[in-house]
Parts: structure tokens; C-alpha cells; sequence
């Protein structure tokens, strides 16, 4: 009998795959990559054409060993690795390793694991995509490139080994930039002002906001909200005009990869990573109760807002037996899926089986397992469902020249918010108007609600909103977002709190060397056209080593120019007045993978450390000692007390020496400005009054 062997990625989908298929196929796993570039050297020979040098990966051999002895009691192999670049080459890497040219090889891929795309994806065995496997060499290369070349100047230039990295820099430095944004964001003043009116005959009251007066208008301070009262306070209120209409929101696409990192973070507050480990679990088979190991989604790596003819038309008789005909979408839900980055002939991602409801595997899925799917599936089932209807209201009412506004709406058809709502999205409540308002009926004022308010900075990226902005950007690719973010995280380059990632001192170092010495590396236009560039190497019209003999000469010599600037610019060692308590040197600071740190210079002899706090030059508001930088836990730049415990100040921003001539509170500096630190007050000053006064 005939003996054929699949290979497949992960040892978790063998025993999926193992039970679709007869007695004469053998099942194994390369346990992901099995050769790889050296990590001791630059493994890529400039001199001679950009050569790869590929090895065995340690810890590989016993796996390879056990592979070859099944390919040779096989007839056929078959490399079933992911659907995607990275698969394709762990496809062409295994066909080198084990020496398959004689043997009788085939690629299959398949979006799903299922049996019915296991048994189809044989039927369509072809040979590997060599220009698949030369995109993912080419990004591999680029990506060896700078990683090796400028991560020995960082180590020199900050003293301790940190890495710079094709991808990773780009999201270093659009974090930064926004840090900046933030930092130098002045909050303007502004009010809301609403009206509580009372309506002849009716037992309700309205609230009415102020709009303006025919042209929107926006109450700058207490001064213009006092005119207007004084005005609107005597006036005569009457409908000037009601408006009803009909609104409609359209059903979400389903999942990208980009677009389920977002939804889990904001949903169920999951890492991008996480979101992507529960997921591979999900795609590659859970132990069903009664079933077996089933996989319960697609392939998590795509692009694509795509579906199958054949899932589309089992969710649209799924909807119909379930919620009824007038529930099922005329046309399917359109994406912005024209893009040219699409990965192949990916489907989105969605569930293998849309009848294996959410509820009817909570008990074979963890807690996570059971929320992330229930997300998926959810929003699958949406995205072949009706526009949600609305019926919407709004009154405009005079009040002497000014006017005031009231809008209501009440949901006409639920469609496919009767399964799914977007995270931060509640339900729209009935917010239904009094049925006897109309143009005749007289108001009365009752009283008036204002409140001040300030605009607000940009937000600090989370890692949805970084996974958005890279995807906006065409940087990375699905399977980059999740590793690039934790490297910046892990490297201590960006402090997570709170969902926010904030910039750390270090993250800041490391970026102003990259925008010095390297700007076209962190420049977003330069990173996105290098990934359109492998999207060409992927369709057959770049050649891929033309890509690294048009990068690496330029990079060359942006690393040896740095190199020369280095000399100059090398920090040495600041000798402080704090001494060391261990022998009496003076301490001087170092820097370090956490920023900078006291140490004896007595180093080895007096291994000595302690924390650096640089003063300011700004007394403490609250107990007049120094006030010095701190970093919290993760990283993130703040200001306080030298004192502390003792003594609890601390401030995000800068603190000065001047006190708020309107309240008395401490200022703080923003840019060219000082700001009063209470919110509340409001005032805003030049920062040269200060240097003048």
C-alpha cells in the first residue's frame, strides 16, 4: 500500500489532520521553522550578491532526523505548512534540509482545517511559489540587515545591547511623535449650555443644547456664556423646525487580522499577541466534546474581507432559520478590501462551521478561547445580516437669535445589531420624543445646566490604535503587528499602562539616534513602499535580491558616517556629587536597558549602584525640597519629590518655579507655554513672560 507523508507546521494541528485522512497517511510536524540565518553573524554575503546563509536551527537536528527517516519509507510528501509567505518558505526551507529535489513533493495549503478543505487542498497539490518564498527571503534579509548593522551602534552610542529593527523603529517613532503632539498640546477653554424646557400639556421636560445662532457656534469663555445667558435667560421659546428622516447603519465586514487585533483589544482587552495565540489555537483545532479536535476558525493571517461562496451561503440559511428571511442581506457587507496587500486568496477570518454557535462550545473552550470566538463568529454572522434602521427626530428651537437643538432617534429594525455591536458602541437606547411636540406647541424655560470644559491632547496610541495606524500606513504585514509590538514593549523602548503605551527615556534615546544617524529607516513612506516593493517580489515582477542591492549600499554608509559622528558624540561617563557609600569614589552615571543609573566608578572592585534621580531645579510644591525625574515600574517619564515616600507630589509634565497668577497652583511647561496645573483654572502664559519677569 502506498505511503504518503504530510508535513504540517504545528504539532497541534497533526491530530486534526491525522483523523480526516486514511491508514496511509502519516502526519508530522516540523515544529515551525527548521533553518535559519546564524545568530552569531550577519549570515548575508554583501560581497557576493546578497547570498543567504542558511543553518540548521539549534535544537532542530533530532525533529529533521525524524523527518527523514519517514520521507524515505514514503511515496509521496506533501508540505502543508500556513497558507502564506512564511509558510511558503518553511515549505522551501524543509524541501533543502531534507533533500526532497528526487522525491515526489508537493505544496498544499488550506484556509481552513477542515476535513473537506484537508481532502480538496490534495486534490490541488502544486509545486512551491518560489516567488512567495523570495518575498518572505527579502524581508528576512532587509529585516537581518538592519537589525545587524545598526544594533552594535546603539550598544556603543547608549552602552548596553539594545536593537533597532526595520518595523519596530517605524512604531518607536510614530509613538514618539505623537508623545510630542501631546506634550506640546495647549488645552483651549470652552462651555456647553443646555436648556430645560417645559412643554404645554406634556407632564416631560426637554433638554435643548445651544447650537448658536444660524451657524454653529463653540462659548470660548465665562465671559461669552454670561452675554448669551443674560440674552436666551428673558427670551421667548418657540419650534422653529422638526426634521424626521431615516437613518441606516451598515453591518460590519468580517475580521481581518488588522481589525481582530483592534475589536479584542477594545472588546476583551487582549494584547495583540495574546488575541493572535488564541487565535492559532482556535484555527488549529480544539478538542470538541463528541467531535474530536475540530478547527474552529480559518487562517488568522489575512488581509482579506473575502468569503467563500460556500460559508456565505450556509450564514444566509443559518440567519434565515434563525432570525427570519428579512434578516438576510441583500448583498454582502463591502470592505475596503481593493487594496493591492491582500496575501493571496486568503478568506477573512471566520468560523469553520457557523452552525457551532458560540454557545454550544463554551464548554470545550477556555474562557478566552470561548470570548475571542464568540467575537469571530458574532461578527461573521453580522456581516450577512441588514443595515440597522433608525427613525430620527430633530427639533431646532429659537431663542431670540440664538437657536437650541434636540435630536432623538428610536431603532425601526434591529437587523444585525440584534447579534452584534461594536466594542464602545452601546445599543441605542428608544430615545423617543413627547408624540404632542410640534410647531405650535409653547415652551417654557425652566432653568439652564452649563459646564466648563477643555479640549483635550490626542489620545496615547493603545495597541489597537498602533496595529490601525501601521495598517493605514501599509507597514508590516498581519503576521508583523503582534511581534513588533511586544519587541518595543519588551526592550523597554514603550511602557504599557493602562491599555496606553507611553514612551520611555530610553525609547527616547533610541529613537533620536535612529532620526539622526538612519531617517529613512524610521521614515513611514520609505517602510511602506519597501513593503509594496515585496508585494511585487510575491507576484512575480521584482527580482528580490534587486531590492537588497538597492538598500544595503546606502545603509552602508548611513552606519559608517554614524560611526565617524560616534567618535564625537560619545558620552562619557558624568561624574556626579553623590558619594558612593561603599568606598567614597564619587558616582558617576551610566546608562543602562532602563535608562540611566548611579554607579562607582570602582567597577569591578565596588560594584556600588543606585537609582538616578536628576534634579530639575524646581522646588517641590508641596514640601519645597528638590523636584527630580522618576520613572515608574515600566518606564514612563514622570516628576516628583526627591522625598518621596515621605512626601506624594508628582506631575506628568514639567513643573515650574511660578505659581498661577489667577489661583496660585504650580505651573507647568508645555512647549513654549507654562499652564496653570488645575484643569480647572485654566490660565495659559508664554513661557518668555517668565524668563523676562
Amino acid at each position: 500500500m502506498a505511503r504518503y507523508l504530510v508535513i504540517v507546521e504545528s504539532p497541534a494541528k497533526v491530530k486534526t489532520i491525522k483523523k480526516f485522512l486514511g491508514s496511509n497517511y502519516v502526519v508530522t510536524a516540523s515544529n515551525g521553522h527548521v533553518r535559519d540565518l546564524p545568530k552569531s553573524q550577519l549570515g548575508v554575503d554583501v560581497e557576493h550578491d546578497y547570498e543567504p546563509k542558511y543553518i540548521t536551527i539549534r535544537g532542530k537536528g533530532d525533529i529533521l532526523a525524524g523527518l527523514r527517516k519517514e520521507v524515505k519509507k514514503a511515496d509521496k510528501v506533501y508540505l502543508a505548512t500556513d497558507p502564506d509567505r512564511e509558510g511558503e518558505a518553511i515549505s522551501w526551507h524543509l524541501s533543502k534540509a531534507l533533500k526532497l529535489e528526487n522525491k515526489k513533493t508537493y505544496r498544499i495549503s488550506f484556509n481552513e482545517i477542515t476535513k473537506n478543505a484537508v481532502k480538496a487542498s490534495l486534490k490541488n497539490a502544486r509545486e512551491i511559489d518560489m516567488n512567495l518564498v523570495d518575498a518572505q527571503q527579502a524581508r528576512r534579509v532587509l529585516d537581518r540587515v538592519v537589525g545587524y548593522r545598526i544594533s552594535p551602534l546603539l550598544w556603543a552610542k547608549v552602552k548596553r545591547g539594545l536593537s533597532a529593527g526595520r518595523v519596530q523603529s517605524v512604531a518607536l517613532r510614530i509613538i514618539a511623535d505623537r508623545e510630542e503632539e501631546i506634550n506640546a498640546f495647549i488645552p483651549e477653554e470652552y462651555w456647553s449650555l443646555e436648556a430645560d424646557l417645559k412643554v404645554e400639556g406634556e407632564r416631560k421636560h426637554l433638554t435643548a443644547k445651544f447650537y448658536g445662532t444660524d451657524k454653529k457656534m463653540t462659548i470660548r469663555s465665562k465671559e461669552e456664556l454670561d452675554e448669551i445667558l443674560k440674552e436666551v435667560d428673558s427670551a421667548e421659546y418657540t419650534v422653529e423646525d422638526i426634521k424626521k428622516s431615516e437613518r441606516t447603519k451598515k453591518a460590519p465586514v468580517p475580521f481581518t487580522t488588522s481589525t481582530l487585533q483592534q475589536e479584542a483589544s477594545k472588546a476583551l482587552n487582549f494584547a495583540t499577541a495574546k488575541t493572535m495565540r488564541i487565535a492559532q489555537q482556535l484555527y488549529e483545532g480544539i478538542d470538541i466534546k463528541g467531535n474530536g479536535t475540530v478547527g474552529l476558525i480559518t487562517y488568522l493571517r489575512t488581509d482579506s474581507t473575502r468569503i467563500s461562496e460556500e460559508a456565505d451561503a450556509n450564514v444566509r440559511e443559518y440567519i434565515a432559520a434563525g432570525f427570519g428571511e428579512e434578516y438576510v442581506a441583500n448583498s454582502e457587507a463591502k470592505g475596503k478590501d481593493g487594496s493591492k496587500n491582500i496575501q493571496d486568496a486568503h478568506e477573512a477570518i471566520r468560523p469553520t462551521d457557523v452552525s457551532r454557535s458560540p454557545a454550544a462550545m463554551k464548554d470545550s473552550l477556555s474562557r478566552d478561547q470561548f470570548r475571542l470566538y464568540q467575537l469571530i463568529w458574532k461578527r461573521f454572522v453580522a456581516s450577512r445580516m441588514q443595515p440597522a434602521r433608525y427613525e430620527t427626530t430633530s427639533v431646532r428651537i429659537a431663542a431670540g437669535r440664538y437657536r437650541f437643538t434636540v435630536a432623538a432617534s428610536k431603532i425601526v429594525f434591529e437587523g444585525f445589531r440584534s447579534v452584534y455591536t461594536e466594542a464602545g458602541e452601546e445599543k441605542e437606547e428608544n430615545n423617543v420624543l413627547m408624540k404632542g411636540l410640534d410647531k405650535n406647541s409653547r415652551l417654557t424655560k425652566v432653568d439652564f445646566a452649563s459646564k466648563q470644559h477643555f479640549t483635550q491632547p490626542p489620545a496615547h496610541y493603545t495597541e489597537a490604535a498602533l496595529v490601525k495606524t501601521l495598517e493605514e500606513w501599509g507597514i508590516g504585514r498581519p503576521s508583523t503587528y503582534a511581534p513588533t509590538i511586544s519587541t518595543i514593549i519588551a526592550r523597554r523602548y514603550v511602557a504599557k499602562e493602562n491599555k496606553n503605551l507611553y514612551l520611555t527615556e530610553i525609547g527616547e534615546v533610541v529613537n533620536h539616534i535612529m532620526l539622526q544617524s538612519f531617517p529613512s529607516i524610521v521614515d513611514v513612506n520609505f517602510t511602506a513602499n519597501m513593503e509594496s516593493l515585496l508585494d511585487g517580489v510575491a507576484e512575480g515582477k521584482v527580482k528580490w535580491k534587486t531590492i537588497i542591492e538597492n538598500f544595503y549600499p546606502d545603509l552602508e554608509a548611513a552606519v559608517e558616517k554614524a560611526e565617524e559622528e560616534q567618535e564625537q558624540v560619545k558620552i562619557e561617563d558624568e561624574v556626579t556629587d553623590v558619594i558612593c557609600d561603599q568606598c567614597g569614589r564619587n558616582m558617576v552615571i551610566k546608562y543602562g536597558p532602563h535608562g540611566r543609573f548611579l554607579a562607582c566608578p570602582g567597577f569591578p572592585e565596588c560594584r556600588n549602584t543606585k537609582p538616578y534621580l536628576e534634579k530639575i531645579g524646581v522646588s517641590c510644591p508641596v514640601c519645597g525640597k528638590d523636584v527630580v525625574i522618576r520613572k515608574t515600574k515600566k518606564g514612563r517619564k514622570y516628576y516628583g519629590c526627591e522625598d518621596n515616600p515621605e512626601c506624594e507630589f508628582m506631575s506628568w509634565q514639567k513643573p515650574s518655579e511660578k505659581k498661577c497668577p489667577r489661583c496660585g497652583s504650580y505651573m507647568v511647561e508645555k512647549g513654549n507655554k507654562l499652564l496653570c496645573s488645575d484643569e480647572k483654572c485654566g490660565y495659559v502664559e508664554n513661557k518668555e513672560k517668565k524668563e523676562e519677569q
